[in-house]
């Protein structure tokens, strides 16, 4: 959920410092739908996994996780779930612990 510039901004230092040749970015900026910040995160951990799975390192860094649980947030109220504690869903924490 980062402005885009801010994302250009970092994927232009990957650049600069060589290390773009060897990065995936997972990109849902702010102005995106609530459903493709939520599924950001997996998209990235999805292709972490791949790697791994082939013997590969792999590294994930997850910006700010705080927008996925907003967006998430989101999609409960459309589907009419009760908000829990701090006015987000109450599994929103189990969410984040199975990245």
């Amino acid at each position: 959920g980062q402005k885009a510039s801010t994302i250009s901004n970092v994927v232009r230092k990957l650049e600069e410092h060589g290390a773009l040749a060897n990065t995936i970015v997972v990109v849902a900026t702010a102005s995106e739908s609530a459903a493709l910040q939520y599924l950001a995160p997996y998209a990235g951990c999805a292709m972490g996994e791949y790697f791994r799975d082939r013997g590969e390192d792999a590294l994930i860094v997850y910006d700010d996780l705080s927008k996925q649980a907003v967006a998430y947030r989101q999609i409960s109220l459309l589907l009419r779930r009760p908000p829990g504690r701090e006015a987000f869903p109450g599994d929103v924490f189990y969410l984040h612990s199975r990245l």
